[in-house]
């Protein structure tokens, strides 16, 4: 029996093994896996100083947890088929999120055609800057998604003139109030109607505002809760501030909005104002903004069939002029 020893592989031959092994995983696997590139950045356990306390360390070692770099390694599939697939999929789940998140979150709504009926069942929440207000209870928003229509980031502009705005806007019906008739096709204007339309605008004219997107009402409008925005102080409700000043009613028609609060904490502020005589609540006599249109829509039916009556009438007139004028 031969009890000779093989002597000991030197350096060069250890070397060359080496080589000779990362040769062939190179030329199963030309390229990197991505994954394996993250074991970079985590730091990798310490070897044996030396091949006499080999031993001592490994038993050492196999006491001691081991590192993240180990173990994400063991994680990292190998296959390239399906690292590929990983890939792939990875890729489009990011795609198809980014789409979501824009098409939900920073994309812009031009106007009230473009308000989905989603939109209005989560209750979306809106900012945007108040471009121009036309009645007491009514206003025109220019959304401005993101961050890019604000300083440091600001790359986006908001448009200035009518011809510009036309149709980039949404048409906020504002929830829950309903405040004085100004004149409009042909009728006359409610008592205070001037002074509710002219705070409305050096209220919020200009100013940015956030909304919450409720419904849509009988004129495609978008009843909204508003909200004008403060940079340290908590957004203040514009229908809240309007019934407090006495520059609105509570909006009690079927089918209304009352936000948050409800209608009796509406109706509350509406009698605190109208116990200071605030606004609308000063006039001597006060009629209901609902009981005011009702009004003007009776008298409009009223005068409508007359107009017809007294039109026909002058037509029989003149016809029967000429056939009279004809026989002779």
């Amino acid at each position: 029996m031969d009890t000779t020893r093989k002597p000991p592989a030197t350096v060069a031959q250890s070397r060359s093994g080496n080589f000779r092994e990362k040769s062939s995983a190179r030329d199963v696997y030309p390229a990197a896996s991505p994954f394996e590139s993250l074991t970079s950045l985590f730091p990798s356990s310490s070897s044996s100083s030396s091949s006499s306390s080999s031993s001592s360390s490994s038993s050492s070692s196999s006491s001691r947890p081991r590192s993240t770099a180990q173990s994400i390694s063991e994680w990292i599939p190998k296959d390239p088929v399906v690292v590929g697939i990983i890939s792939a999929a990875g890729a489009t789940c990011i795609t198809l999120g980014s789409i979501a998140g824009y098409r939900r979150y920073w994309r812009r709504i031009r106007n009230a055609n473009s308000v989905t009926s989603g939109m209005l069942e989560r209750k979306t929440w809106v900012r945007g800057v108040v471009t121009s207000v036309g009645d007491g209870d009514n206003l025109r928003l220019y959304h401005t998604p993101g961050p890019f229509f604000r300083y440091p980031f600001k790359i986006r502009s908001i448009p200035k003139t009518a011809k510009e705005l036309k149709d980039e806007t949404l048409h906020i019906r504002i929830a829950g109030v309903d405040a004085p008739e100004n004149a409009h096709f042909g009728q006359p204007a409610q008592p205070h109607a001037k002074e509710s339309l002219e705070w409305l605008r050096a209220t919020i004219l200009g100013r940015r505002m956030r909304c919450q997107l409720l419904a849509k009402d009988q004129y495609n409008r978008i009843v909204a809760v508003p909200y004008i925005s403060r940079t340290l102080l908590w957004d203040k409700p514009l229908p809240l501030l309007m019934l407090k000043e006495g520059m609105a009613v509570v909006y009690e028609a079927g089918g209304a909005e009352y936000g948050p609060w409800g209608l009796d904490k509406m109706k509350a502020i509406e009698a605190d104002a109208r116990k200071s005589k605030k606004g609308l609540w000063a006039l001597k006599k006060f009629e209901h903004p609902s009981d005011f249109k009702a009004r003007m829509k009776a008298a409009e039916e009223t005068r409508s069939p007359s107009t017809a009556t007294s039109s026909r009438k002058g037509s029989r007139g003149v016809l029967g002029t000429i056939w009279s004028w004809i026989r002779g």
